[in-house]
């Protein structure tokens, strides 16, 4: 395994962690942070791509951001949230990130974090729990995938596209063969172990540079279109996971892979 990625807001960017403790929602403090505006929706960069420039981290139990620190209030005044279909509450974190983020992104939005009661389902072949992200605790890419996609995009004279496009949690060297991940049905990394989800069918978020927070298609999804439709719509890259067995897992750690598809 060669990277690690912990997003503490959803949709903002990420962090690189060399080793991360693994909840059954996933990394510690993965995407338990999400930002809603005043019908408690939660905001994505599918319509606010600014969001990937804001690059937020958690120091000593507080959430700093351009130069500002706003402690993490772990329980208090809960507000409905939507994540897509699931409706469920957050914590409200009080005015100063509200007015901090609302003056950055231009409009009105709060902090809000997952309750510590939180047991929010996620679906597909093998089941589990998640925080605020869209589905599934984890998201698993490996190099070859990108590096694959990438030479079929060169062949049509576009643009090679960076790992971060993706926004994985879990990044994988090793696997000579593009979308072996997909393959993977039960896995060990550490003493964690991962069952498989789903394939994740992607939105429009690889197609915001997340160095900038500006659109910058047609690429990826333009050549994925060409090899990776999946049949119910959309395109895919990367397989969800949920995480079967907590533990410990670091950069470097081999992935043992107990389970492969049929065929």
């Amino acid at each position: 395994m060669s990277g690690l990625h912990v997003y503490p807001v959803k949709g903002c960017a990420g962090t690189s962690v060399a080793s991360s403790p693994v909840d059954l929602t996933g990394l510690r403090d993965d995407r338990m942070l999400m930002l809603v505006d005043d019908e408690g929706v939660f905001l994505s960069q599918r319509k606010v791509p600014a969001m990937a420039a804001l690059r937020p981290s958690l120091v000593d139990s507080s959430l700093v951001v351009g130069g500002e620190s706003f402690p993490v209030v772990p329980e208090g005044q809960r507000v409905p949230v939507v994540v897509h279909r699931w409706q469920g509450s957050g914590i409200d974190q009080g005015d100063a990130p509200a007015a901090y983020f609302s003056d950055v992104l231009g409009k009105s939005v709060r902090l809000v974090r997952t309750p510590p009661d939180l047991h929010r389902e996620s679906g597909g072949r093998t089941a589990g729990l998640v925080g605020y992200a869209d589905a599934h605790p984890l998201l698993v890419v490996s190099l070859s995938s990108v590096d694959g996609l990438n030479a079929r995009i060169l062949e049509r004279g576009g643009e090679p596209v960076p790992m971060n496009r993706f926004r994985p949690n879990v990044v994988v060297s090793g696997w000579p063969e593009p979308h072996t991940e997909d393959r993977v049905r039960r896995a060990v990394i550490g003493d964690v172990e991962l069952g498989y989800a789903k394939d994740c069918v992607r939105c429009a978020v690889p197609m915001v540079d997340q160095e900038t927070g500006l659109r910058d298609g047609p690429e990826p999804t333009r050549t994925l279109a060409t090899y990776r439709r999946d049949p119910d719509g959309g395109v895919t890259f990367g397989m969800k996971a949920a995480v079967v067995a907590t533990g410990t897992i670091a950069v470097g750690d081999k992935i043992d892979v107990l389970e492969w598809a049929a065929g």
